[in-house]
């Protein structure tokens, strides 16, 4: 019985720390990606981010992904998703996410009286310039 309730703990806490429990394995190549097809960005939604088509490596090959739009989220900015160069001359794919953040230049007009980007404006904000504090 201790372990079916350990086992249930467990099963609990993972579910609850689900995205800081695991880490997303790399993808690196040796070939490097083709250049990125040229796509017409629609003109800006309110609440709507455009994440740019990028090219994935599947089965061996690189495959596009269009571009689409995506829910903006309050205090956050996208980061795109891009291949990165290693100096051992290797390619890293890097993920888009979000990251915390966008201040005074934030591109999707949420934050233009918020300094920290961490979604309180700053007359609610006891501390406005400090992103980790509200």
């Amino acid at each position: 019985m201790k372990r079916m309730t350990f086992a249930a703990a467990a099963l609990a806490a993972s579910s609850f720390f689900g995205a800081a429990a695991y880490a997303v394995p790399a993808v690196v190549i040796t070939d490097a990606p083709p250049a990125p097809r040229a796509e017409s960005v629609p003109a800006p939604r309110a609440g709507r981010v455009w994440v740019e088509g990028h090219y994935v490596y599947r089965d061996g090959q690189y495959a596009w992904v269009q571009g689409h739009w995506q829910n903006a989220r309050r205090g956050m900015t996208w980061e795109q998703a891009h291949w990165q160069q290693r100096p051992n001359g290797e390619w890293v794919f890097v993920e888009g996410h979000w990251r915390r953040g966008g201040g005074h230049g934030n591109q999707y007009g949420w934050n233009r009286n918020d300094n920290d980007g961490d979604g309180v404006q700053n007359r609610f904000d006891r501390f406005p310039n400090n992103p980790n504090r509200s």
